[in-house]
């Protein structure tokens, strides 16, 4: 067989017009794959072992489980097509879990663990994050196959069951079951679009650390009028070292905590970003963080530093007494151009030069860490995705230097030395992780499109030469 590209996308969007994408998803939806519950260890299982591998059967994908390393995690599914050894070999990933169903609390007729199809919207607990999307990637899969005989690459799809949670021994699963399988690329499906209008890639994420400032004098509180003005406040002094860390206009003030220069690459790719306003979203302030760069720049190419909470005393039930201990948590998301290891010991320092010697710093648990990764905008592989979903869509995707938030682009670009590229179907308005997330059926439809453009591509040769041939 050989058939064409436009073939492939059209059987790609016949399964969403016959239904039988929406049938694939109900059956994902239907597993209550809540990674945050540690009852669901038997349904991360089942997902890996019967549903996603049922919904293949037929596609030439060997299935196997990967066990989780870590005691009480989640496993993952590895399914592999080989082709030959002299073809690129693409690792697709995507995550079977989610957050809590959060039953009840959905609008009524609606139920975490179905998929309900309203107004354009397909309502259901992880229809957008990420069963949905990962769907995607198969369906698409599906129609290449169909249509070609053949996919013309070596496959392997990774699902993984702790992204919510952190991936918590996903390192040792890609550096034990993946990198032998010597992938050229990585595609991850995951994440909402800058602008539903617009095709995107995503090329990384920032990195994110996390601690506490604590400033802890004595053992307990002291009578305000019988000690103030003597005993000295943990709250004032936590405030004028935060002052040193944060300007009013929000600049960072710690040495070694921002980019030295912004790449060209990604400077370019700030500039043609797409945003699209929704309602509901806030809007910048303009006089807020670092002076001179744009939005893009701010969210995508520099540091940001934030307060999540802070206390002293007890806020809703104030005592007259100067207080013990005054504490806030912090956190810091920065770009692959700053060591996310050189946070703490920079703010260390940052805090001895400037006499605060009793601010406390706690690094808080692993979760709260997560690494930055970040492609460089004008690799191969990054040019030849780009050009694809140019090709499906007629319109030039957003190139997003790297995500704004978390993901595990760290542990693909680390552990197998690969380029990393997300495709996000999702959009920003999805209600992810609350009640009646749901999906955009035009996003879907296109995802479709998409995702059977770039598989017909990488296997008509419209790729770099595979490493190691």
């Amino acid at each position: 067989m050989t058939g064409t590209r436009e073939g492939a996308i059209g059987r790609a969007r016949s399964a969403f017009s016959t239904g039988q994408y929406l049938d694939g998803l109900r059956r994902l939806v239907a597993v209550p794959t809540e990674s945050q519950n540690p009852a669901s260890a038997a349904e991360l299982q089942r997902y890996c072992v019967e549903t996603v591998p049922s919904l293949m059967e037929g596609m030439g994908f060997e299935p196997r489980l990967s066990a989780n390393p870590l005691p009480g995690r989640g496993p993952a599914l590895i399914a592999e097509r080989r082709e030959g050894a002299g073809l690129p070999t693409v690792l697709v990933y995507g995550h079977g879990d989610v957050v809590r169903g959060m039953e009840g609390r959905w609008s009524d007729g609606l139920d975490p663990w179905s998929v309900t199809v309203r107004d354009g919207k397909w309502f259901g607990r992880g229809t957008a994050d990420n069963k949905g999307q990962h769907l995607i990637a198969i369906e698409a899969l599906r129609a290449v196959l169909e249509e070609r005989g053949r996919l013309g690459f070596n496959a392997v799809l990774l699902i993984e069951t702790g992204e919510e949670v952190g991936s918590p021994g996903l390192r040792e699963i890609v550096a034990r079951d993946c990198a032998a399988l010597r992938p050229d690329v990585f595609i991850g499906l995951d994440g909402p679009r800058q602008a539903t209008t617009v095709p995107e890639l995503r090329l990384g994420c920032r990195g994110g650390v996390a601690f506490d400032l604590r400033v802890n004098l004595r053992d307990r509180a002291h009578h305000s009028g019988h000690w103030g003005g003597v005993l000295a406040d943990p709250a004032v002094l936590l405030a004028h070292a935060l002052a040193s860390i944060l300007a009013e206009d929000g600049r960072i003030l710690v040495e070694g905590w921002t980019p030295k220069e912004i790449p060209d690459g990604v400077r370019r790719a700030c500039a043609s970003l797409v945003f699209e306003d929704l309602p509901g979203l806030p809007e910048p302030d303009s006089w807020w963080g670092e002076p001179g760069l744009t939005k893009a720049e701010r969210i995508f190419a520099w540091t940001s530093a934030v307060v999540l909470a802070g206390i002293t005393g007890i806020p809703d039930a104030p005592a007259n007494a100067v207080q013990a201990e005054a504490r806030l948590r912090m956190q810091v998301r920065h770009t692959v151009d700053v060591a996310g290891s050189a946070i703490l010991p920079a703010l260390r320092h940052h805090l001895d030069a400037r006499g605060h010697h009793r601010v406390e710093i706690v690094p808080v648990h692993e979760r709260e860490m997560f690494a930055a990764a970040r492609t460089d905008p004008d690799h191969p592989w990054i040019q030849a995705l780009a050009e694809s979903l140019r090709r499906s869509t007629g319109a030039a995707p957003n190139l997003v230097p790297n995500s704004s938030g978390g993901n595990p682009s760290a542990i693909f670009a680390e552990e197998l030395g690969v380029p990393v590229a997300w495709v996000p179907n999702g959009h920003a308005g999805s209600n992810q992780h609350a009640p009646d997330e749901h999906a955009l059926e035009p996003l879907l439809r296109e995802g479709l499109a998409i995702m059977a453009g770039v598989w017909w591509d990488i296997g008509e040769g419209n790729h770099p030469k595979p490493r190691g041939r």
